[in-house]
């Protein structure tokens, strides 16, 4: 087993710090004393919270998203030596700075441009961000690419699926398929889903999570997401990517071989265990991670998905087969919902049938070429997305 001791120093910038992935990767770095030096800190609005991080993890600069909160940001690293800034820019810098390691674990399509300026500086990235790959995945790979940066998967379902390639070139790939525990309502009837509140939706049997992802796993559209990221990642057309309902989350992606062979990643649903093997890639060091016990397991189980209880991984696969900007559309309309739900202006099958009229009402386009390209696609969906709220909003009563 590989110790920290064992290791350079290596200089790591998160992006992200203040989410559930972020905290996740705070604990990961307290498993491995002496093995990385934080160069920079990013965050959205909660400022005590990344000033805290910042310090714990001995950042060397912080910067937060929101403009406004440049100076409580100051005043809470009064004294600690760590430089900070505001704004969209201050984000940007912290991408850029030099470093061995960028983890992009900003949520949502706002970690677009931050991720792709530490693409332009050329650093290693473990991705957490999913939303770079459905905004503009062709552009993302095609840059990561052109840079020479290695892209490490830290979704966990990517990450098992990043591990099983190791077992065979990718000519013998037959198909690949990501896991769902099925989220809270895996076993309600439509009547009863349709009935949710977001406190319900929050509920997730297996994973701790942020706000958005937890009710994108409950309309299983993280699942849609996640399939179109690994169309990017892997390379492989739709037809060769699969999803199943798997509601232990011990099972968290699985690689399908020409000649039968079939290698899957299992771990505890944690997702200290991916960020770990991110981290320390191609190594591994000690973690104070649970271990997967499979006897106390008891058993595996694995459903078909259904797409007329979630209708949501039915429009992202028809988002993926499309291509161009229906990918980027979605994303964008799926956020407006998302909070429009969290907040009772939508119900619980609102949410996506206002994500399904927006794509039907917007002509088809080319993928993105760029960051502004991806903006721009982004923009105008969520324009129409929020125009359509009260058409959709009498259902949330």
């Amino acid at each position: 087993m590989e110790h920290a001791s064992d290791h350079p120093r290596q200089r790591l910038t998160l992006l992200g710090a203040t989410g559930s992935i972020g905290r996740s990767v705070a604990k990961v770095l307290a498993d491995a004393p002496g093995r990385f030096q934080v160069e920079a800190v990013a965050g959205g609005r909660d400022v005590a919270a990344l000033a805290e991080t910042a310090r714990a993890l001995g950042a060397r600069f912080a910067a937060v998203a929101d403009p406004k909160a440049g100076p409580a940001l100051a005043d809470a690293l009064a004294g600690s030596g760590i430089a900070s800034g505001a704004g969209p820019s201050a984000v940007l810098e912290a991408a850029a700075r030099a470093c061995d390691l960028v983890v992009s674990a900003i949520v949502g399509v706002a970690g677009l441009a931050p991720s792709v300026a530490a693409l332009g500086a050329g650093r290693r990235m473990a991705l957490a961000n999913k939303e770079c790959l459905v905004a503009a995945g062709a552009f993302f790979m095609a840059e990561a690419a052109r840079r020479g940066v290695e892209l490490l998967p830290m979704d966990s379902e990517h990450n098992a699926i990043f591990q099983a390639l190791s077992a065979a070139p990718a000519r013998a790939v037959e198909k690949v398929t990501i896991t769902a525990s099925g989220g809270p309502f895996r076993l309600k009837r439509r009547e009863e889903i349709a009935r949710a509140t977001p406190a319900d939706a929050l509920k997730h049997p297996n994973w701790s999570m942020g706000a958005k992802i937890t009710i994108d796993s409950a309309t299983m559209m993280n699942k849609g997401l996640e399939l179109i990221e690994a169309h990017h990642l892997f390379a492989l057309p739709a037809e060769r990517l699969d999803a199943v309902v798997h509601p232990e989350s011990v099972v968290h992606g699985l690689v399908s071989f020409v000649d039968g062979a079939v290698v899957a990643g299992l771990a505890v649903p944690d997702m200290c265990v991916p960020i770990a093997h991110c981290l320390s890639y191609p190594d591994r060091f000690v973690t104070t991670s649970r271990r997967l016990d499979l006897v106390a397991a008891g058993k595996l189980t694995f459903e078909a998905p259904d797409e007329a209880r979630f209708p949501a991984l039915r429009l992202a696969r028809a988002a993926m087969a499309e291509g161009g900007a229906a990918p980027t559309r979605l994303n964008a309309a799926n956020e407006v919902a998302v909070a429009a739900f969290l907040d009772g202006r939508l119900s619980f099958y609102g949410l996506t049938d206002l994500v399904e009229e927006t794509l039907a009402r917007l002509d088809g386009a080319a993928a993105p070429a760029s960051v502004d390209d991806a903006l721009a696609l982004d923009a105008e969906a969520r324009r129409l997305s929020e125009g359509l709220l009260p058409k959709f909003a009498a259902k949330a009563s």
